[in-house]
């Protein structure tokens, strides 16, 4: 004689002997970014909606981290967001007119242009919320580095 004993959740339901295994399904995606750096490469008419830096300054879009990892994890909004937020990765949308202007600062030139992916200080520049999305803007100082691809560094 066996006797079976049924386990229960919290909620009092049977937990099931078995579990499904887990298939490559559609995840609900958090899209309220109007604007990032692919839809902003894509219609240039949403860069006429951002604001125009002014002075020395640089306007620069967070880089987000796409849901789905190359290793194929799901990421959750809420480390996405946190993520968004705690970067030091962006690309520059535009620059004011008097970014890298100074030829004593800069006599090499300009550290970055526009469409380049750059890194700053942490807390480097303004952080500005805008409906569509995150901006920030920096001094042309503030730019540390610039890089080819922006899911090689690591927030941290």
């Amino acid at each position: 004689m066996s006797k079976e004993v049924a386990a229960f959740g919290k909620g009092g339901e049977p937990i099931p002997n078995t579990v499904d295994r887990f298939e490559d399904t559609e995840v609900e995606v958090k899209e309220d970014l109007k604007f990032t750096p692919d839809s902003v490469q894509e219609d240039s008419s949403l860069k006429e909606q951002l604001p125009t830096p002014t002075g020395y300054r640089l306007l620069v879009l967070p880089f987000s981290r796409k849901q789905k990892t190359k290793g194929g994890l799901y990421l959750a909004n809420e480390t996405l967001e946190k993520e968004r937020i705690a970067t030091n990765v962006g690309y520059v949308v535009s620059l004011g007119p008097d970014a890298y202007a100074d030829k004593d600062r800069y006599p090499a030139g300009a550290w970055c242009q526009e469409g380049d992916w750059v890194i700053f200080g942490r807390y480097a520049g303004a952080r500005i919320k805008i409906e569509g999305g995150d901006l920030r803007l920096l001094n042309d100082d503030d730019v540390l580095a610039v890089i080819t691809d922006p899911e090689d560094v690591v927030a941290g």
